[in-house]
């Protein structure tokens, strides 16, 4: 640990002066946002969120498509840990490979694909009985994820290991702030704030830092295909209703759920099809 604080803290001396700029005002971004989330009212848990449009019975299955519609998930976080193992199987270099310049990368992306895989239980669970408990299990992998994205962005346009080092920062934040969401329903009042910038500004920096630092990869621009495709999954639960009355066969729910997977399936071929054009000064900074 001490290790990769140390090589944090030089990262921070050593790095041009552009990129130290925009470090310090995206923190102080987040730090502002978090600030806002605790003095706003509280947002609650709408108590219709449940309430979804399909609540077709299949085979024994309560609101069967949105059940079942999970496997998607479940496919492309398995995908992912797939092609993670065999990145990391095809040699005992993380250097000789075009993936990953570093072993440090991979991480961010193992805990993304595990989130993503354990998102299918979660949210067959929720919608299998719609209510807060179940949604709690629907919620935590995908903070998780959430944070495990910026932390795999950071790596590869920031430093491999100032994404490691936020790996846990941003796991254990995104996993706190659906606790205390549960926590504070318990209590009597819903706060969502919490996770609405776990979420969403979490997304937003994830673009921001596309945007202003260049990736160490190509295919770079695939990163907003998949948020993109998660902005629209979103667009569709909104419109849960709407969607599932043009022709009662699929609802706006049931099409969030595979767009999303679609998301992370794209991130997936990102991997797959990447290659290095600018190396690293250090590729294996955890060996020194």
């Amino acid at each position: 640990m001490s290790r990769l604080h140390s090589a944090v803290v030089r990262f921070f001396y050593e790095a041009d002066r552009k990129t130290r700029v925009r470090l310090w005002l995206l923190i102080v971004l987040s730090i502002i946002v978090t600030l806002l989330a605790t003095i706003v009212p509280p947002v609650p848990q709408p108590h219709s969120y449940h309430q979804f449009a399909d609540q077709r019975n299949l085979l024994g299955i309560p609101n069967f498509m949105n059940v079942t519609s999970n496997l998607a998930f479940l496919l492309s976080g398995l995908a992912g840990l797939v092609l993670l193992w065999y990145a990391k199987k095809v040699s005992s270099k993380p250097a000789g490979q075009q993936r990953f310049m570093t072993i440090v990368e991979y991480w961010p992306y193992l805990v993304l694909f595990i989130s993503v895989a354990m998102v299918a239980p979660g949210s067959a669970y929720y919608h299998w009985e719609p209510n807060n408990v179940s949604l709690l299990w629907d919620r935590l992998p995908i903070a998780v994820g959430v944070g495990a994205l910026l932390a795999a962005v950071l790596s590869e346009r920031i430093n491999p290991m100032f994404g490691l080092w936020a790996l846990p920062v941003l796991v254990i934040m995104g996993a706190g702030s659906v606790i205390y969401w549960f926590w504070s329903e318990q209590q009597g009042y819903g706060n969502l704030n919490y996770y609405i910038v776990v979420q969403f500004y979490s997304l937003l920096l994830i673009v921001l830092f596309s945007l202003l630092q260049p990736s160490h990869y190509n295919r770079g621009g695939d990163i907003y295909v998949a948020v993109g495709l998660y902005a629209t999954a979103k667009l569709a639960e909104i419109f849960d209703q709407q969607i599932f009355d043009l022709g009662g066969v699929v609802s706006g729910h049931t099409i969030k759920h595979l767009l999303a997977a679609l998301a992370i399936l794209w991130i997936v071929r990102m991997l797959l099809k990447r290659k290095i054009v600018v190396a690293f000064d250090e590729v294996h900074p955890l060996q020194e």
